[in-house]
């Protein structure tokens, strides 16, 4: 059987109207290089389609986070397994999968979860980023006109249960696309193919290299965040403000805090700095026991 179906992409040909709408909507709209991270899939089926989807509309870089090891096996070693498969690189954790990458969307029905953040109609993303890059007052990232595209992940959670809360904690928007409230979940190949689809036509997919140099001015990438995330953590837990009871759900609130801050590398210099030195003085005052 083969692992690369092959899907009928013909039907999501745009409407000449909504083409025309799409396009003035868009217009000024920062473009990414994108990334789609695959969290613990299972179907090497729904694997080998969503990378022939990425590759129908100019998206290359593909990372699994923890797949079913005899499936990805399996996918690797298929005849015909083309070079995103081939170049893909499978991560213990998903802050490894995004790495580098200044722009997380989550995608979910939400059919099953109890979400803290706005759920985006994947049709409506183009208005998404022109409300996000309103609320930062100009388009600091570095995806804006003069700049060299920066790096955005695009998640999928597994085909069985979907992102968790955990891992939506770590986006700064949640996109869904908009099915039959009846049947409201997607096949998982299916889905990347429709947002790879709706990414193309929105024009925010952009083939040049990702900015490797970062200027104080840019986002802070999802690594330095977590480097800070885990300083507070610790200095919280050092204060007694972190109860057993509800520990993991006060962090992922306080993770979906820090995310809306839209924090960019100097801030988050100076913000690790400082719990650096919290962290610091209290370890300095245990050791003395004050």
């Amino acid at each position: 059987m083969a692992l690369f179906p092959l899907y009928p992409f013909f039907l999501f040909a745009p409407i000449s109207a909504r083409a025309t709408e799409l396009q003035s909507l868009c217009m000024g709209i920062e473009e990414w290089v994108w990334r789609v991270v695959l969290v613990r899939p299972r179907n090497p089926l729904n694997i080998g389609a969503a990378a022939r989807a990425m590759a129908n509309f100019g998206l290359r870089d593909l990372v699994l986070v923890n797949p079913y090891a005899p499936v990805w096996d399996e996918v690797r070693s298929a005849v015909g397994a083309d070079d995103i498969i081939k170049a893909a690189r499978t991560v213990q954790s998903l802050v490894e999968a995004v790495g580098e990458a200044t722009l997380v969307l989550g995608t979910t029905s939400g059919s099953r979860r109890n979400l803290d953040q706005e759920l985006t109609p994947l049709n409506e993303l183009p208005k998404w980023f022109r409300r996000r890059a309103a609320r930062r007052q100009a388009p600091r990232g570095p995806g804006g006109k003069g700049h060299r595209p920066g790096t955005a992940a695009l998640l999928f959670g597994s085909e069985k249960t979907g992102l968790s809360n955990e891992h939506m904690s770590y986006c700064h928007g949640l996109v869904r696309i908009p099915t039959a409230s009846a049947c409201p979940s997607m096949n998982l190949g299916q889905a990347v193919a429709v947002c790879c689809y709706e990414l193309e036509r929105a024009g925010i997919v952009s083939n040049a290299e990702p900015a490797v140099r970062l200027h104080l001015s840019e986002p802070a990438n999802l690594q330095s965040l977590e480097h800070i995330f885990a300083r507070a953590e610790w200095v919280l837990e050092e204060v007694g403000y972190l109860k057993p009871r509800s520990r993991e759900t006060t962090l992922v609130k306080l993770r979906r805090l820090m995310m809306e801050l839209h924090l960019t590398n100097s801030d988050a210099r100076i913000l690790g700095g400082a719990l650096a030195q919290i962290e610091w003085r209290l370890k300095q005052m245990r050791n003395s026991g004050q």
